[in-house]
């Protein structure tokens, strides 16, 4: 039987995401994204879709390496201006019964005691159907915002996000016992003091002695998203995360990514069934393929090319707008993304991109495909992409809100349930239950169950 493909919806709480100059486009509807219909509106299509999540990126930072500072980004909206990820869940949870939320939110600038009553809050309120997408942040502009003259090294943060999540996981998974809250009204005791533990965590980077203020949500432990690529990235993963986000421009580069994570998953002790793999791409979809090359030629005239500049400039740490731009890129070591730069360069040794062309390509669906034409011919696309590279699904980014998902929604799940390669209803549950069906909880030998409290 073949696989399913799975689909998250790849957004951001900003007008302008991963398709820079797109926003101008008449029918594109992202500006409206301070208002909560648009929000709302968006989580019943996905549901509709039968979307495992919607997927909401985030940075605490503008992009201000391009020509030295901020003046493309801002002019181009790129990711700026951009509200809180966390803070939409609720609204969109309360018009939905099954949809996924993974929401970004970069550990390196927020102690993690916090956090948790965050997260805990939020998957009560959702009835369990919240997933967090870790990341250890990018940007030296939100480290110089948030009292810090740069970022930690790139491999340090990964040090630091080490012991956050054993932090989270002693509150999370330790710290109250599942019958600790007994609400015997006559007796008049809500909870039972010997059923809720302090964590006593004593650590380089964290001191918290005591216990979680929240009581235990459906999963305990939002589901785990992380979208490190690099080598330190794919072994953070293999010991955490439950969804594992990758993007890249071609099949070689997705191959070598999936390859690298099953890798460094096995030689953690974790199965292929445990990590679910997820890989960026747009997709337009037409009834007809000449439909769909007409709207791609349209979207391609409102690229920004200067904004795609700044956005690769911000993701790689690299000043493109000193480089030739047909020359070819270089890989080089920083403590920006870079499995962002690999994805030009050393991850695909058969094709070298040059600024210009990394531009364009960025410009329509950042670091990832765009697949272009009809249902039946998207299907095989997808198809082909699943087997080539070995992944699970694909987070699906947009040029134009809402047409772009829309179209998928209603031209393409069809397809794909007829072959038999997409579901035909949710799966009841959690989020957790949904994407492994093995229950609401971490497994038992994660990494997260594994910790102990004094």
């Amino acid at each position: 039987m073949p696989r399913p493909i799975r689909f998250n919806a790849f957004s951001m709480n900003a007008a302008s995401h991963q398709s820079p100059g797109l926003w101008r486009h008449p029918r594109n509807t992202s500006v409206a994204f301070n208002r909560l219909d648009y929000w709302t509106d968006l989580a019943r299509l996905l549901e509709r879709g039968l979307f495992d999540a919607l997927f909401i990126a985030d940075v605490l930072g503008i992009y201000d390496v391009y020509q030295g500072g901020p003046q493309a980004a801002l002019r181009g909206g790129v990711q700026v201006p951009v509200n809180d990820p966390l803070l939409l869940v609720p609204a969109m949870a309360g018009v939905t019964r099954h949809l996924g939320f993974g929401v970004t939110f970069s550990l390196t600038y927020e102690h993690p005691y916090p956090f948790a009553r965050r997260m805990s809050t939020l998957d009560h309120l959702s009835n369990g159907r919240v997933g967090w997408n870790i990341v250890t942040g990018y940007l030296d502009s939100a480290a110089r915002n948030l009292g810090q003259a740069r970022q930690l090294g790139h491999d340090q943060r990964y040090d630091l996000a080490e012991e956050y999540l054993q932090v989270l996981y002693k509150l999370w998974e330790k710290s109250w016992d599942d019958d600790a809250v007994v609400l015997e009204r006559d007796s008049g005791r809500y909870i039972e003091p010997s059923r809720v533990h302090p964590i006593n965590h004593a650590g380089e980077h964290f001191q918290v002695p005591g216990m979680h203020l929240c009581q235990p949500s459906a999963q305990r432990t939002p589901v785990l998203f992380q979208a490190g690529a690099s080598a330190r990235g794919q072994q953070f993963a293999a010991r955490h995360a439950e969804c594992v986000f990758i993007s890249g421009p071609t099949p070689t580069v997705l191959r070598r990514y999936a390859d690298g994570i099953r890798q460094a998953s096995a030689a953690a002790g974790r199965g292929r069934d445990e990590v679910l793999i997820y890989a960026q791409a747009l997709l337009i979809v037409a009834p007809v393929r000449e439909q769909a090359e007409a709207r791609f030629a349209e979207y391609r005239r409102y690229v920004d090319l200067d904004a795609a500049l700044a956005l690769l400039s911000g993701w790689t740490g690299i000043d493109f707008a000193g480089l030739d731009p047909d020359a070819p890129i270089e890989y080089l070591e920083n403590d920006a993304g870079r499995a962002a730069l690999a994805a030009f360069t050393a991850a695909d040794p058969n094709r070298r991109w040059t600024v210009r062309e990394a531009a364009e390509f960025v410009g329509l669906g950042g670091r990832g495909p765009v697949l272009v034409g009809d249902p039946g011919s998207i299907a095989d696309q997808l198809e082909s992409w699943l087997d080539q590279t070995g992944i699970d699904g694909f987070n699906l980014t947009y040029a134009v809100q809402p047409d772009d998902l829309a179209n998928v929604v209603e031209l393409l799940v069809p397809e794909l349930q007829r072959r038999g390669r997409y579901p035909l209803n949710y799966t009841e549950g959690t989020l957790r239950h949904k994407l492994f069906g093995q229950g609401d909880r971490l497994p038992e030998q994660h990494a997260g169950r594994q910790v102990d409290i004094q």
